[in-house]
């Protein structure tokens, strides 16, 4: 301990006489640790920190899957298949079921439509969550005809009734019905993804028939099972299910998933794999950038060095000093970095759109992350100083104890070093800007793609139709109908029209589609999705017809077996030649077997998203078909669309003041919003490959600078045998294009494969775009000759006679 103070108090003065030189490191790695900290912080809260749950890791997610389905993702249970599998299945000591509901609050104030989920009654004990005030569910809740309970969130319990410790026992509306409150959960709690009202499961959906995928389902493995024998057993379930149930089940496999993975999908893993490596790059460089300093100090440092070798201490009491040094330095950028990531965490949130991340998702400079933090600069300090330091101590020392020795072997050897490190800088400051601007291209190639109709005057908003009042879907029908009519005649109101889908913003359903030629076995037919839609849809949003017609106002107001699909629709079904035009087909789980007719076609827009890959394979059915009480009001407008919001909100609720109104944007917005990410993915790339460049460029002027003072006497001799200024200049200016140029052939070998590497998350762009590596290239080329410049002039304006009395 002794000898760590005394290299503690060393090493204090020692930097404390070369302020210039600290100063720059230390923001060179407050830098570094603070981008590598921020991002740290998230992948801790997405990936690696455990759910403030009971027993986390026991916790699985049960989902469908159909081989054939258009979504080629996860879909829900059926009630029916639930029970079955919570009665059969061993694998697991609990099981509990929830699914998403709009509620609606109109309890004398103005009405509220929230998030709310319907769940099974044990949810909430299952995952070891308690009420902090009022009482859990209990089994009596959960069943049919029990009396309206309902838990809210704290942040409803606050905001909508001001924290009243009495609402407990009090009864509410919710959805038109009177349910008790019986608690409230715990601040910040809003499972499964951003709920505040929840309600039992099974009086709303005793009666649904095994068709309707409408139910998550969770469960808590048994000690000592793992998720791959659970995930057997399963399967062995859902066959069976499949063989009692073959209208509804065959073709469907349950999967397992662990609760992580579930909120967690490939590309999420992908995108924070790729920002952890982006910042560890720029920390790489970071420290490539404090060893060149270190170096170039210790050649000022040789005859102290000596000195200290000469009165007894050995090379690793030296390497020890001057390694206490570097760490010393790395905790101070550590204090830097970690002030940094609290300003790049802010930066982070206010990039997200509102709403949009589950709210188990939330992020922090917690303990893991300061320890983490304090790993990393201790880890650093080791990095950068481990060569210098063993550098320092190589010396000879009768030669560094000559006044004006040059140490020539070290010398050449530190060279080596330092070309290496600005090299390597070079190399990852490519990678990052070329990955930077591969997503930059994406972002702004997503802004320019056609989204098959003019978003230019489109206003969108959302209405819920709560209550039994709205129980019958002719109720639901002429309502949305009423509040159509009354939008349309606004003024500056082109044209309305109404769906529970909403381009961009998602909706509608999907099932089994049996062409009318089909030869799939009954369960095998392929899984695509599907809307209804009032009169004028196509009109509103400006989709052109390629063949037949639209749907007539009868048609749209009344159950007519007819149908406009996509043009991809009608491959799917009946080929690449075929002409869906006149062709039929049916709902798979339709009882009654009504065939629809194909009315027309249109060309396959991007009702799923700009971003998205696959073309839009939809029919579109007329309203009465698919009533919903989640509708979604798209409006055409003549001018501005923003000034028709008003007007819009008070159209609906003069059709019927109950109805909430919510999710009010303009279609642009909501085209912008569907590719946020690719925005903020190419702006993060663009601050680390900037940063990144901005350290590579200091060191190569560093280095370029460094060799310039080294060889003052050698340019004096060649300048004194007849050498001019330009060739000097262009000797100088050479060596720092060498090495930019060894640099950034590695870059490209190693952007190459990052390219490939996020080539999932690029949308229009080629991984391998030419464009990117070529103008990025020449950045970094122009950038290492003009920071090799400004010390070749310097070397270029030496005097020889003054060069050649140098030392």
């Amino acid at each position: 301990m002794d000898a760590l103070l005394q290299d503690l108090r060393y090493a204090i003065r020692a930097l404390r006489k070369s302020p210039a030189f600290t100063a720059l490191a230390v923001v060179c790695l407050a830098i570094g640790i603070g981008a590598t900290t921020t991002i740290f912080s998230v992948v801790n809260a997405v990936l690696l920190k455990p759910f403030d749950f009971r027993d986390p890791s026991a916790l699985v997610e049960i989902s469908d899957h159909h081989a054939k389905s258009e979504a080629r993702g996860l879909s829900a249970l059926s009630y029916p298949n639930y029970l079955d599998l919570s009665r059969q299945a061993g694998s697991f000591s609990e099981m509990a079921a929830n699914t998403g509901l709009s509620m609606t609050l109109s309890d004398g104030q103005e009405p509220e439509r929230f998030a709310g989920s319907v769940v099974s009654w044990n949810l909430f004990s299952m995952l070891g969550v308690r009420p902090v005030l009022g009482r859990d569910f209990r089994a009596d809740d959960d069943r049919p005809g029990a009396a309206g309970t309902v838990l809210i969130s704290n942040g409803v319990w606050q905001r909508r009734y001001h924290s009243d410790p009495a609402i407990v026992g009090r009864a509410i509306p919710v959805n038109g019905r009177l349910c008790t409150v019986i608690g409230v959960m715990p601040p910040g709690f809003r499972f499964p993804a951003r709920q505040d009202l929840w309600i039992p499961l099974t009086p709303l959906h005793a009666a649904d028939a095994r068709g309707d995928r409408t139910i998550g389902a969770f469960a808590r493995l048994k000690r000592g099972v793992t998720v791959d024998q659970a995930a057997v057993e399963l399967k062995t379930i859902s066959a069976r299910l499949a063989q009692e149930h073959p209208d509804d089940n065959r073709g469907y496999t349950t999967i397992l998933r662990t609760l992580r993975e579930s909120y967690n999908g490939p590309d999420v893993t992908l995108v924070l794999i790729a920002m952890m490596g982006a910042v560890i790059c720029v920390l790489l460089v970071a420290c490539a950038n404090v060893a060149n300093l270190q170096l170039a100090r210790a050649s000022a440092r040789h005859r102290e060095i000596a000195i200290r070798s000469a009165i007894g201490a050995g090379r690793g009491r030296i390497v020890r000093q001057l390694l206490t040094e570097s760490v010393l330095i790395a905790l101070m950028g550590g204090v830097g970095g970690v002030l940094i990531a609290f300003w790049g965490l802010d930066l982070i949130t206010a990039s997200l759109p509102p709403d949009n991340l589950p709210y188990l998702l939330h992020w922090s400079i917690d303990g893991t992350s300061l320890l983490f933090t304090l790993a990393v600069s201790v880890a650093t300090g080791l990095l950068f100083g481990l060569a210098p330091a063993l550098q320092a101590s190589r010396g000879n020392l009768q030669d560094s104890l000559k006044e004006g020795a040059r140490g020539t072997g070290a010398g050449g050897r530190r060279s080596g070093i330092r070309n290496a490190l600005v090299i390597a800088e070079v190399a990852l400051s490519l990678v990052l800007l070329v990955t930077a601007a591969l997503f930059v291209r994406s972002f702004f190639a997503l802004q320019h793609v056609d989204p098959g109709f003019d978003t230019a005057r489109l206003m969108t908003m959302r209405l819920y139709l709560p209550g039994d009042v709205y129980k019958n879907d002719r109720v639901k029908q002429q309502r949305l109908a009423d509040v159509v009519r009354r939008v349309e005649a606004l003024p500056g109101v082109q044209a309305a029209t109404a769906s529970n889908t909403i381009v961009f913003d998602g909706g509608g359903s999907s099932d089994g589609i049996v062409a009318d030629d089909s030869k799939a076995a009954p369960g095998e037919e392929p899984v695509l999705p599907y809307t209804g839609v009032t009169s004028h849809w196509f009109r509103t949003l400006g989709v052109p017809l390629l063949q037949g017609r639209d749907f007539t106002d009868s048609e749209a107001s009344e159950s007519t077996a007819v149908a406009v699909v996509t043009q991809s629709f009608g491959r799917k079904l009946w080929g690449k030649d075929a002409q869906p035009l006149g062709r039929q087909f049916r709902l798979r789980t339709d009882s009654a077997h009504h065939a629809f007719t194909v009315i027309g076609v249109v060309p396959d827009f991007k009702l799923n998203g700009i971003d998205a890959r696959e073309p839009a394979r939809w029919a579109f059915l007329p309203y009465p078909w698919v009533p919903a009480r989640n509708n979604g009001i798209t409006i055409r407008c003549a001018g501005d669309p923003a000034r028709i919001t008003n007007l819009a909100r008070r159209a609906i609720r003069s059709a019927d003041p109950a109805l909430p109104v919510f999710g009010t944007l303009t279609m642009t917005e909501q085209r912008r919003l569907s590719f946020w990410q690719y925005g903020l993915f190419g702006s993060m790339f663009a601050v680390f490959g900037a940063v990144a460049l901005l350290l590579a460029v200091i060191g190569v002027y560093g280095v370029v600078a460094y060799g310039v003072s080294q060889r003052t006497h050698e340019i004096g001799v060649r300048m004194a045998l007849g050498a001019r200024s330009e060739d000097v200049l262009r000797m100088i200016v050479g060596q720092g294009a060498r090495l930019a140029g060894i640099g950034i052939v590695i870059g490209l070998l190693g952007a190459f494969g990052a390219g490939r590497a996020v080539a999932s998350l690029l949308r229009e762009t080629n991984p391998s775009d030419p464009v990117s590596f070529v103008v990025i290239a020449m950045l970094l080329t122009a950038t290492a000759i003009l920071a090799s410049y400004v010390p070749a002039r310097r070397a270029a304006a030496v005097d020889p006679m003054v060069a050649l009395r140098d030392e």
